[in-house]
């Protein structure tokens, strides 16, 4: 019976239910006529950017480099290199909340230094040699001035150390950032032999520490930093006590030093253990990423000065001293672990290049699991 009744059912159905007449949509027009420039991108100051930049690229260029500026991709050919079992090495990294240190100066010609040592300093921890950089510059809306005088940075940054700006991305994206910010990021990179590959596993008991001296707080720990001068209500554009030259704002934009030319030369004459670059996270952070589990660095505070800008925000910012050395570089920006005979050899050379660097510890066997990796005496 239940059969019976599906057709009926179904005519019901049919001739019961009518469909709905719904109105025809009604279409908007636009006023105005809308454009990619009224929507935000102006590819025309895209284009300036790259007629602005390009000289500065131009100088960058190594031999190895076999495209042009505003292709697709960049080209690098291995083929001429000297390296009879080639590694290649990348990095990439960023500047942080340094630059809003930068935007709220109003100065932009170091921040590009910045963001190519945090890359290129990575880079060499194991005695690789930087081949290349690219580079990625996002904003809600394209300044040119400011993002050339970034760029440029970035190149001139790059021919000091044979390093090639093989290609960047500037991305305008409104809506996204807030009205005058930017970000940054760069890849690097570059090629090691094999068989010269630096990994820390060398690092013996009786082991010297040498540091070489940072510039400043280099581009890590501004998050601390910016939370010191807001908190405390301090002038970026006043004179500290203790340097009459420089205003707070300028000292915390000293470039993040680049240390690839020192070690490249120390690396053609000296077998080196390990290297660190010391970024977020201090010694006590980065200095074990490169030593064997059994041993541990005994750091004599005593070998160097921590700068006084460090002291200073330290006092501002009522920061206990454990906290200072693990979110800061407390004014050593690399470290080398080296055999004890040629520790005096290696600090006399990095101090002929300028680049100034003392023995500020050693390495020491680690008895147990409880014991710290990196003690600060």
């Amino acid at each position: 019976m239940l059969k019976s009744q599906r057709p009926v059912l179904r005519q019901w159905h049919q001739q019961t239910i009518k469909p709905i007449e719904r109105p025809a949509p009604t279409l908007l027009m636009s006023r105005t006529r809308l454009t990619y420039k009224t929507a935000g991108v102006d590819i025309d100051a895209g284009n300036a950017l790259i007629d602005r930049i390009k000289p500065a690229c131009d100088k960058t260029k190594r031999t190895e480099v076999i495209s042009s500026l505003g292709g697709f991709a960049g080209l690098f050919s291995l083929g001429n290199l000297n390296c009879k079992n080639p590694v290649l090495v990348a990095s990439t990294d960023g500047v942080g909340t340094k630059l809003k240190v930068a935007l709220d100066m109003g100065k932009f010609d170091t921040i590009g230094q910045d963001l190519v040592a945090m890359c290129v300093n990575d880079l060499i921890c194991c005695g690789a040699e930087p081949l290349f950089f690219l580079d990625y510059y996002a904003t809600g809306k394209l300044d040119v001035e400011v993002a050339s005088a970034v760029i440029i940075s970035i190149a001139e940054s790059l021919k000091d150390i044979n390093c090639t700006l093989l290609g960047g991305e500037t991305a305008e994206m409104p809506g996204l950032y807030n009205k005058g910010d930017f970000d940054l990021a760069g890849f690097a990179v570059g090629i090691v032999d094999k068989d010269r590959i630096i990994e820390g596993t060398s690092v013996g008991i009786g082991n010297v520490v040498i540091g070489l001296e940072s510039s400043g707080f280099h581009s890590n720990g501004y998050s601390l930093v910016r939370s010191v001068v807001k908190e405390c209500g301090l002038d970026l554009n006043k004179k500290l006590p203790f340097n009459s030259e420089q205003t707070l704002g300028e000292l915390l934009l000293a470039p993040t030093k680049i240390y690839v030319t020192p070690i490249l030369n120390l690396l053609r004459h000296y077998n080196i253990s390990s290297m660190a670059h010391i970024t977020g996270g201090g010694i006590v952070e980065n200095l074990p990423r490169v030593m064997p589990k059994k041993c541990k660095a005994l750091i004599d505070t005593s070998r160097f000065k921590v700068p006084e800008l460090f002291r200073y925000i330290q006092e501002q910012g009522n920061i206990p001293e454990a906290e200072m050395w693990r979110v800061f570089n407390m004014g050593i920006g690399y470290i080398l672990v080296v055999k004890p005979g040629d520790a005096d050899g290696i600090v006399q050379q990095l101090n002929g290049m300028k680049y100034k660097a003392h023995v500020i510890g050693e390495i020491q066997e680690r008895k147990t699991e409880s014991d710290p990796d990196v003690e600060i005496i």
